[in-house]
């Protein structure tokens, strides 16, 4: 597929493929992309002239074609670039601080914090050894990124500070950066606790599920009670703290609250103004998605879209992490086929130090693939996950959004296809359709900045 049109929120949108070039058409236009391929004017004359005039369509079609010599519509294929054939450097590690918790989220795919594996904390010397690891294994890269994960990572903080000191004698040794992120549920986010974070400029991802009946239905503390106010009041302390900035409220919603979008604006009224909210993925699960809430969660990012913008036209806004697409200039070719990186660039290590893909492998044996101690043991399964990109994926490879899902996520699809490389459909439906909903945003944002909104 090298072109996709789509309507979102009265803008009737067409997304070359091969491009990225995104073009914004009136209804005409719109009604004879249903069959324009390039090279059949007389069958597009022949089936809209009736309608539409003989004079307007020919002037749609010399539109079009122009777009085909600017090589902004019907661009042909790519290729993988040589890239792939090189030796991956790796790039940032997910450290597993602590595979313990202090929520009972009931959605957890580590298991209330343990994966599986029974309750642990990394110790400092581990965490130590994994920067050495990130180091000795980023080649000429001067960027590394390094993120502090749970479980609930601040129960075992000391391994944190342990870990950021010796991050930041290695970055003066090595004249590498370091980008350093926390996931955290906000609970433990005491005075001391802030103020260092603060301090070392530790990004922050802070989970919160929107309203209050939502949050305190699946995140409560472990004798049941519910955990809403406690994060948001330390919530409140972090945002304040920084001005606004370096975080992130990261919500999941599930079958139990679909209107999700009433969760995003309920943060955003609440006074968070960087958010991202994510679909849960459950099998067999009473909370899962499944494609009969498709319908109601496409409305919903439509809405959110909409509100999206009305509020930016009125000087309230805030930013929804999946509305944020470069359409001009996103990551490059290598990026958008490879994503996360995911086992070669990226990976997840245990209270032990052993290594998975990325934390959401973690707790499946067959995926080890070493240790920050050893080093890398499953140099093919790495090699597999470096070619399972998108034009390796027969699915993708004629996916419209393969550029900028980058094949969706490895851990899904292996859970629900046993194979990391037949991507997980319901995933698929729901990155597409916000997606969608992203490039309507731009093009709004787009006509806001020129007045025409």
């Amino acid at each position: 597929m090298t072109v996709h049109k789509f309507a979102v929120n009265d803008e009737f949108i067409l997304l070359d493929v091969n491009s990225g070039s995104v073009h914004v058409l009136d209804a005409a236009a719109y009604k004879i992309m249903d069959i324009f391929d390039g090279e059949n004017d007389s069958a597009v004359i022949t089936a809209f002239a009736p309608e539409m005039g003989e004079s307007v369509v020919g002037e749609i079609l010399a539109e079009l074609h122009a777009l085909m010599d600017s090589g902004t519509l019907f661009c042909p294929e790519l290729e993988a670039p040589p890239v792939f054939a090189e030796k991956p450097v790796v790039k940032s590690l997910c450290l597993h601080i602590a595979h313990d918790c202090n929520l009972r989220c009931g959605y957890c795919f580590a298991g209330t914090g343990d994966f599986g594996h029974g309750r642990s904390l990394m110790s400092p010397e581990t965490a130590c050894r994994a920067v050495d690891f990130l180091l000795e294994n980023s080649g000429s890269r001067r960027h590394a990124e390094l993120d502090f994960f749970g479980g609930e990572p601040l129960m075992n903080f000391s391994a944190v500070q342990s870990a950021v000191s010796h991050v930041r004698r290695r970055e003066a040794e090595t004249g590498k950066i370091f980008k350093l992120t926390l996931t955290t549920n906000a609970v433990l986010i005491g005075e001391p606790v802030l103020q260092f974070l603060n301090r070392e400029n530790i990004a922050l991802v802070l989970s919160i599920d929107g309203r209050r009946s939502v949050h305190d239905n699946m995140r409560p503390f472990a004798d049941g009670t519910g955990s809403y106010d406690t994060v948001v009041k330390n919530m409140h302390r972090v945002v304040d703290s920084r001005d606004g900035r370096n975080y992130y409220a990261r919500g999941t919603y599930t079958a139990y609250n679909t209107d999700f979008a009433a969760d995003v604006l309920a943060l955003a009224d609440e006074g968070f103004t960087q958010l991202s909210v994510e679909p849960v993925v459950g099998k067999d699960e009473p909370y899962e998605l499944t494609e009969k809430h498709l319908p109601e969660l496409y409305r919903q990012y439509e809405l959110l879209a909409a509100e999206y913008l009305r509020r930016r036209e009125n000087g309230n806004s805030f930013d929804f992490f999946h509305f944020n697409v470069d359409l001009e200039n996103g990551p490059c070719l290598a990026k958008r086929l490879s994503g996360c990186g995911a086992g070669h660039e990226y990976f997840a290590v245990t209270p032990e130090g052993d290594l998975y893909p990325c934390h959401q492998f973690v707790g499946r044996d067959e995926f080890r693939m070493g240790s920050v101690f050893t080093g890398l043991e499953q140099s093919g399964l790495s090699e597999e996950f470096r070619q399972a990109h998108v034009l390796t994926k027969q699915e993708c490879r004629e996916c419209w959004a393969k550029f900028y899902c980058s094949g969706g996520c490895h851990a899904n699809a292996q859970a629900f296809n046993g194979d990391i490389h037949i991507p997980y459909k319901l995933g698929c439906a729901l990155q597409k359709k916000r997606l969608e909903c992203a490039i309507a945003v731009q093009v709004g944002l787009k006509r806001l900045r020129k007045g025409c909104l």
